[in-house]
C-alpha cells in the first residue's frame, strides 16, 4: 500500500494511505467544496480517518 506524507503549515507531518496523486485529488475536492471543508483521508498506520484542512498543506510527498 502506498503512503504519502503531508507537511502542514504548522510544521506537523501527517502520513496517510494512498499515492500523492490520489491524496492530491481528495485535497483538491475539499478545496472546491464549501469553505472549511476537510479532506478525509486514512492514517498510514491504520484505518483511522484523518481530517486535513487543505489550506494548511504545504507539501505532498510519496513515502518510499
Amino acid at each position: 500500500m502506498s503512503s504519502t506524507k503531508l507537511l502542514l503549515s504548522t510544521g506537523d507531518c501527517v502520513e496517510v494511505s494512498g499515492t500523492p496523486e490520489d491524496v492530491g485529488k481528495l485535497l483538491q475536492d475539499a478545496v472546491r467544496s464549501s469553505p472549511g471543508t476537510l479532506a478525509w483521508l486514512r492514517d498510514a498506520d491504520g484505518e483511522a480517518p484523518v481530517g486535513v484542512n487543505p489550506a494548511q498543506v504545504v507539501t505532498v510527498t510519496r513515502i518510499a
